[in-house]
Formats: structure tokens, C-alpha cells, sequence
């Protein structure tokens, strides 16, 4: 069976500064801790064609691909899938927004399935994604906050 994730966070913010600071894919880098570099290759519009370099393993290796996103700031949804797929058949990755009364909730979901040779399984992905996408979006979420508490407090972002 392929592997799909779905993982959400409340965050304490303005749902129009969690949509902006969320699709700024050039400041990922400041925004999630896994990524070592963002390169946008095209732009047209609200889509987008970047890739994504991690942060070193230990043995060197550096993971990386090309993924396409296209925000929807009407729906306040965004669809993405990795062009360079490496050890997955394919990837891809909702993300939706949604205002609440304490500020945003901001939900991933990802379906994907990995190659027959891929190093891991789909279940093994499923629980990696699942551990991640919770250690991210608590960053994202304390990073989003913090901006917020400065446009209260009148500081500039």
C-alpha cells in the first residue's frame, strides 16, 4: 500500500503571515531546519519550480531534487510533487491553511510510494515523514509566532 501522511499544527498566528512566511521558498533555509539550500529554477505566478538540497548526512551525501509547487492563496491551499522523484515512484504534497479562532491551521498531507529499490520501504517513509513533519512544523510554528509577537509589539519583521 503507498504511503500517505497527514500531519497539522494550531499556529498562534495571523493566517495571512503563516500563508506568507510559509511560501517564501527562499527563505526555507531560515524556515525548516532539513533544508541546506533552496534554488528557484522558474517562477510563473503562484507556481514554482525550485530544488531542494538537505543538509549533509554524516557520510557526505547530500539529498536532492526538483519539486513543483503551485499556491492557491484563494483556497489557501498549496500542490506540490517532486519532478526528480530519486528513491520515490512519486511524491506529493498538499499543504492547506485554515483560519482559526486562535490564529491558523496549517495541514500537510503527502502521498507517495517508493521505488522497488529504494533503500526504505513506504512504511518506513511513512513513520520518517510522520517523526519530521512534526519537528518541523513545531519550528515553523515557533518561527511564525515569533514574527507575529513582533508585528504586535510594532518591530519590523
Amino acid at each position: 500500500m503507498p504511503g500517505h501522511t497527514e500531519n497539522e499544527i494550531e499556529i498562534a498566528a495571523p493566517l495571512e503571515l503563516t500563508w506568507r512566511m510559509t511560501n517564501d521558498i527562499e527563505r526555507w533555509t531560515q524556515l525548516f531546519s532539513e533544508y541546506a539550500a533552496v534554488e528557484v529554477l522558474e517562477r510563473d505566478g503562484d507556481r514554482v519550480v525550485f530544488r531542494l538540497s538537505m543538509h549533509p548526512e554524516p557520510d557526505g551525501r547530500v539529498w536532492s531534487w526538483v519539486s513543483e509547487r503551485v499556491a492557491d492563496p484563494i483556497t489557501r491551499t498549496v500542490r506540490a510533487h517532486r519532478i526528480e522523484t530519486g528513491p520515490f515512484a512519486y511524491m506529493q504534497i498538499h499543504w492547506s491553511y485554515q483560519e482559526t479562532a486562535a490564529g491558523t491551521r496549517m495541514r500537510w498531507t503527502q502521498n507517495f510510494a517508493m521505488k522497488p529499490d529504494a533503500p526504505v520501504d513506504d512504511a518506513w517513509m511513512t513513520d520518517r515523514i510522520n517523526k519530521n513533519s512534526k519537528i518541523q512544523m513545531a519550528l515553523i510554528k515557533e518561527k511564525v509566532e515569533a514574527a507575529a509577537a513582533e508585528l504586535v509589539a510594532g518591530e519590523p519583521r
